[in-house]
């Protein structure tokens, strides 16, 4: 661990945040700026809105409900390795898309390969820069997280400009080539500590690498790993590896007292050791959705997802629905709301750390703004109303940066990686689903004013739960984990999974 401490908050953790910040913007800029597409499917494939736009939903959907997968991915192999695979994938993804037949086939290559390799890339960046930074971590995950924003600011104007040059086919292509740099990102990540993947192996090796796991073997070699595990003074084993270590040494000593038949009870303690503690990860899950203000933290979560997100895809198509401008501008609608975002992301992020402002009540007011904004986005006959009703509803949208230190102030540091799981889980489905009803009610009534009276309603809905829940007249048990400042600690584990 003193190793570890003494390149925290600086050096080459700053290379760590540049790489991280450039494989977002690579991974995320297309999706992002995904409703600079949304015509061109429209146009090319002839399908109705609802079903073109599983493409962008899943796009963002799929990576935050997998998000839990994606973390022990990186908490197994490895912030590089995952980061190598990603590229692979978004790149892939995006490739195949320029030949897809139909939307369906579309929905596959772009709404679930190029979404679950931006999942990964997100829990990489986020794992890796927790490691290198301590007390400048909430800095070093703004400038990463930043890069989403910044990439769909460029992307939007490039993709337009692309399909006018090269078509349709060929702006992915072209996009899914330049992702290939995720590659190139990875090469900076050079991890602190050893993945789990590498620790088992590595333990695995010091017991025996020519015997079956389950042979008996000599007792010199098991005082040897048991000495390797106690007793080297040279370099001290991290939590991890210690745990790693003394699960195998275990194993070995059960299964060297064990002849014939009895090998098998062995097995199964095994198993009912890992089962114990599957049971007590499903019942601290069961604990926190017991939180009231958890609770309607997640609801809140799920409708702002829910109504907030089809702007992004519809926006532009809703100008040319309406007669507003004939094809999308220089400057797309999609990049106004995703600068301002961004901007959007730093100024709340500045304003929660005020000690007299409420985290979960400026989130409440964040989605009352952008519900009312969704309401006259309907009424509004000019283009350059669309565009400052878009600017406004991307500042107020960059509450996501707020998700984190609102989970961690109701349910503690301990239980941040499951309660913020829940969250994405939650958001993550609301993602997926709005822009489909959106697409539907569009479909239905040949107009978006319904679809939008419908997402600002559900919008206003969460905030309107979220503040009635959080008031204090409410009977709370007193909590420790009610402070007014968050101490977070230099160890990644607790926060590998916020991706």
């Amino acid at each position: 661990m003193t190793s570890s401490t003494k390149v925290l908050d600086g050096g080459w953790g700053w290379a760590i945040v540049a790489a991280s910040f450039m494989a977002q913007l690579l991974a995320y800029g297309s999706p992002q700026s995904v409703g600079v597409l949304y015509p061109e499917w429209l146009h090319t494939y002839q399908e109705s809105k609802g079903m073109t736009a599983w493409v962008g939903s899943l796009v963002a959907g799929v990576g935050l409900i997998a998000s839990p997968i994606c973390s022990a991915c990186v908490d197994n192999f490895g912030a590089r390795p995952v980061t190598i695979f990603s590229g692979v994938m978004v790149a892939g993804g995006l490739m195949l898309s320029a030949f897809a037949p139909n939307v369906q086939f579309l929905i596959f290559s772009y709404g679930i390969v190029v979404g679950l390799g931006c999942g990964l890339v997100y829990a990489a960046t986020l794992t890796i820069t927790c490691q290198y930074f301590d007390k400048r971590r909430g800095l070093a995950l703004g400038i990463v997280t930043t890069g989403t924003s910044v990439g769909a600011f460029i992307y939007a104007t490039a993709q337009n400009e692309l399909i006018v040059l090269y078509g349709l086919d060929g702006c992915l292509l072209i996009i899914g080539a330049i992702a290939l740099n995720l590659m190139a990102c990875s090469g900076f990540m050079r991890p602190l500590n050893m993945p789990g993947y590498y620790l088992k192996q590595k333990a695995a090796l010091e017991r025996n690498t020519e015997e079956q796991l389950f042979v008996k073997p000599p007792f010199d070699d098991l005082k040897i790993a048991a000495g390797s595990a106690t007793t080297t003074p040279e370099k001290p084993l991290t939590v991890k590896e210690l745990l790693i270590t003394i699960d195998v040494k275990d194993l070995s000593i059960q299964t060297e007292k064990k002849e014939g038949h009895l090998t098998g009870l062995a097995i199964v303690k095994a198993i009912k050791k890992k089962q114990k503690a599957y049971s007590k990860y499903m019942r601290s899950l069961y604990e926190i959705l017991q939180d009231q203000e958890m609770v309607a933290f997640c609801i809140a979560i799920f409708l702002f997802s829910l109504g907030a997100f089809p702007p992004v895809l519809f926006v532009e198509d809703v100008a040319q629905s309406e007669g507003l401008i004939e094809e999308v501008s220089v400057i797309p609608l999609v990049s106004i709301g995703a600068i301002a975002t961004c901007t959007g992301k730093l100024a709340l992020g500045i304003l929660v750390d005020i000690k007299w402002i409420n985290g979960i009540y400026l989130y409440a007011f964040t989605m009352l703004a952008a519900g009312l904004v969704l309401l006259l986005i309907p009424i509004t006959k000019s283009y350059v109303g669309l565009q400052i009703l878009t600017a406004i509803l991307g500042f107020f949208s960059g509450n996501w940066s707020l998700t984190s230190y609102i989970t961690t102030k109701i349910v503690g540091l301990d239980r941040l990686t499951q309660a913020h799981g829940i969250l994405m889980f939650f958001g993550g489905f609301g993602i997926m689903l709005g822009p489909p009803v959106v697409g539907w009610f569009f479909d239905w009534t040949q107009s978006y004013d319904l679809a939008f009276y419908f997402s600002g309603s559900c919008v206003l809905v969460g905030a309107f739960i979220l503040f009635l829940l959080s008031l204090p007249c409410w009977n709370r048990r007193p909590s420790e984990n009610d402070k007014p400042e968050v101490q977070y600690t230099s160890t990644c584990d607790k926060v590998a999974s916020v991706a």
